[in-house]
């Protein structure tokens, strides 16, 4: 398994009605740009958001990664896309299959 490529961290904030939410800061710098994803004409970052085994001096829970999973050619060439049980591909489905940018 390749060494993680850190790119940012962040802290958990909890509330008192028991919800929380996890704040993360990313230095784009710090992202290689071989792992910028394309799709439609979009890039997207790919990025784990983990949490770390200590809180840190200044507070910080978590921690942001670069997912640098890469499908070998093989597997996106011959991906299947999913049909419904009936055989039949409504609209819907289809539209929500085109717009999964991963």
């Amino acid at each position: 398994m390749a060494d993680k490529i850190y790119c940012g961290s962040g802290k958990e904030k909890t509330f008192e009605n028991g919800g929380s939410i996890i704040s993360i800061s990313v230095a784009l710098e710090d992202y290689p740009k071989e792992f910028l994803t394309e799709y439609n004409g979009k890039r997207y970052l790919r990025l784990d958001v983990c949490r770390k085994r200590e809180i840190d001096q200044y507070g910080k829970s978590h921690y942001v990664s670069v997912n640098t999973w890469q499908p070998d050619a093989q597997q996106s060439q011959s991906r299947p896309t999913a049909q419904p049980a009936s055989g039949h591909n409504t609209t819907a489905q289809a539209d929500f299959e085109d717009d999964i940018p991963f």
